[in-house]
């Protein structure tokens, strides 16, 4: 690194200071995930901008792949009120009926969002305790391949 041992072990000790110096990651429980999930699923179906936004933190961050074969968002969108109004404002203009079912991906909550009946993308969700804090959509059809496949886990 081309510092003296002294200097990185000071750096080493600063380091492990701002780690443990971070607050705990907020714990929520699986009902209130489900019942965040059902209730942002509810809104986005009825279009209810007001029940968005309740569902949803202050600084929620949506984040989008479509991996350039499917449209969507290019940057990162912060904020609830932007986030709830691109997501209306991007179902009016889907031609077709979307549909989600809530499920558990990697562990995570999600639902599968499909398209006429074809799966369109996974809408991973982050929840805390002020509401959804993030959320991941992945249209990239390279990433959902086994999506609607089972994988089966097996004791080694």
């Amino acid at each position: 690194m081309g510092r003296s041992p002294a200097a990185v072990r000071q750096i080493a000790h600063r380091a492990r200071q701002h780690v443990s110096a971070r607050r705990p990651r907020e714990v929520v429980s699986p009902g209130e995930t489900r019942a965040a999930l059902e209730s942002f699923r509810r809104a986005v179906e009825t279009g209810d901008l007001q029940e968005l936004l309740d569902v949803l933190a202050p600084e929620v961050v949506l984040v989008a792949d479509g991996g350039g074969v499917r449209q969507a968002v290019p940057r990162p969108i912060v904020g609830a009120d932007k986030v709830a109004r691109m997501i209306l404002g991007g179902l009016r203009k889907v031609p077709g009926q979307l549909t989600a079912a809530v499920t558990l991906l990697n562990g995570g909550p999600a639902l599968v969002v499909h398209l006429n009946g074809e799966l369109d993308g996974v809408l991973a969700v982050r929840v805390g305790t002020a509401g959804i804090g993030g959320i991941y959509y992945v249209r990239n059809p390279e990433k959902l391949t086994r999506v609607e496949s089972e994988t089966r886990l097996a004791r080694r």
